[in-house]
């Protein structure tokens, strides 16, 4: 990629942020933070979910 391409690829992400409205801005910053797992799960993998199913077994 050129650095022509960069800036105007740039440009337009940056003009397209500032033509939505700020309540679909937080909207889609909202959804975009509940598709991501728990910070624990992408820090460590799959072994605090193993851990957890665990002890909830344990626990029953």
């Amino acid at each position: 990629m050129s650095i022509n391409e960069y800036v105007k690829f740039m440009t337009q992400t940056v003009v397209q942020h500032f033509e939505r409205s700020p309540q679909e801005r937080k909207t889609i910053r909202q959804e975009k933070k509940d598709q991501k797992p728990p910070m624990l799960f992408r820090w460590f993998g799959i072994v605090p979910y193993a851990l957890m199913l665990l002890f909830k077994r344990k626990k029953s």
